[in-house]
């Protein structure tokens, strides 16, 4: 079973930077889509920013140029950098991956931004 695990959440100020982690327990090459999302409390989850099956990068609206995606196959690891951070973005974010059709879906991390 494949599972992906987040790191990276916590407290921050706004107009300050965070950098979360997702690391899978295999690798990520098979994955043809792979990205972030996060859930505000009552809403439905939302895309953040993730890689389409061309390899290219998707963001949502609202995270253009404040937020980057990266990855790296050799850790396994996909990264959300995030910059200017505004109270808005608080919320549970979550690791996804389309595993040969099946979602898979981290725990979710929780990052706060205070005003």
């Amino acid at each position: 079973q494949v599972h992906l695990m987040e790191s990276g959440g916590g407290f921050k100020q706004a107009g300050g930077s965070l950098r979360l982690s997702c690391v899978s327990s295999r690798t990520i090459d098979g994955f043809t889509v792979m990205g972030w999302y996060r859930q505000f409390p009552g809403k439905a989850r939302e895309l953040v920013a993730r890689f389409t099956r061309d390899g290219s990068t998707e963001y949502a609206d609202s995270t253009k140029g404040r937020f980057a995606i990266s990855r790296d196959s050799a850790k396994s690891t996909l990264w959300l950098q995030m910059n200017s951070l505004e109270p808005e973005d608080t919320g549970v974010y979550f690791c996804n991956a389309d595993n040969f059709g099946i979602p898979l879906w981290g725990k979710g991390i929780l990052v706060t931004v205070s005003s």
